[in-house]
C-alpha cells in the first residue's frame, strides 16, 4: 500500500474507522503489541544478506543504493539486523507528515540488513496484513508519543526504547476478523491512490455481495 500524503492518508484512516464501524465493537479489543509479535535482534553474523535497506514512508523496504543512488551503509555489514521477507522495522526517524517514525513490512526482497538504530518484529499472534494496514494508519502514533522521552529528539530520532516500544497498546479485531480487515482494506487502498472519489467507491465495495460475504461470513 503506497500513500503518497497527508490526504490519502487521513482517507485510509477514515476508510479504517468505517470498516471498524461495519464490523462492530463488539469484536475489537486492546492488546499489547509484545503480546502479538517477537523482537528480531538476528544479526547478519555470516553475511547471509549483503543488501541494505532504507526504509521510505511511501515505498517501504527498499534497496538503499537505489534509493539514495550511492551506498550509505557501512560496507562491512556484518553487525547489521537481518530482516526476512514478511518481518517488520519501525524507523525511528521522524519526518514531515510521519511525527514518530514508520512502521513498514518487507515485502520486496527474501531478505536484507538494516542498521540496528531500527526496531525489527516478526508476527506470532495476528494477521500480518492487517498490522500492514494497521501501521499504515495513525491510531498507533499517540502510544509512541506517549512513551518516547519527552524532549529527547536527537538527530531527526525519536528516542523511545524497544521495551517501552513493545508495551504500546493496539487497539485491534479479534483475530478471526483481523484476515477480513486486512484483506478489505488492502483492496480499498488500491482505490485510495488511484481516485479521489474514496467515499463513493467505498460504499459500492461494502455493498458489493462478495465483499458482503467477506465481511460477515
Amino acid at each position: 500500500m503506497l500513500l503518497k500524503n497527508n490526504s490519502e492518508n487521513l482517507r485510509c484512516s477514515q476508510v479504517f474507522r468505517f470498516i471498524y464501524h461495519i464490523l462492530g465493537t463488539g469484536t475489537w479489543e486492546q492488546r499489547k503489541l509484545f503480546e502479538v509479535t517477537e523482537r528480531v535482534t538476528r544479526k547478519n553474523t555470516q553475511l547471509q544478506s549483503t543488501l541494505p535497506l532504507t526504509i521510505s514512508a511511501q515505498y517501504g523496504l527498499i534497496d538503499q543504493n537505489t534509493f539514495f543512488d550511492k551506498q550509505v551503509a557501512s560496507r562491512d555489514v556484518s553487525g547489521y539486523y537481518l530482516i526476512k521477507n514478511g518481518e517488520f522495522a519501525y524507523n525511528k526517524s521522524y519526518s514531515k507528515g510521519y511525527p514518530v517514525g514508520t512502521i513498514k513490512r518487507l515485502d520486496k526482497y527474501s531478505e536484507g540488513v538494516l542498521s540496528t538504530l531500527y526496531i525489527l518484529f516478526k508476527v506470532t499472534n495476528a494477521d500480518s496484513q492487517f498490522l500492514v494496514t494497521y501501521f499504515e494508519g495513525n491510531k498507533w502514533y499517540q502510544e509512541v508519543m506517549k512513551r518516547a522521552t519527552e524532549g529527547a529528539r536527537n538527530h531527526g530520532l525519536l528516542n523511545i526504547s524497544p521495551k517501552d516500544f513493545f508495551n504500546m497498546h493496539l487497539f485491534i479485531p479479534v483475530k478471526s476478523e483481523q484476515y477480513k480487515v486486512g484483506s478489505i482494506i488492502l483492496k480499498i487502498s488500491c482505490l485510495i491512490a488511484a481516485n479521489e472519489q474514496v467515499p463513493k467507491l467505498v460504499i459500492k465495495i461494502v455493498k458489493n455481495s462478495h465483499v458482503n460475504l467477506l465481511l460477515f461470513n
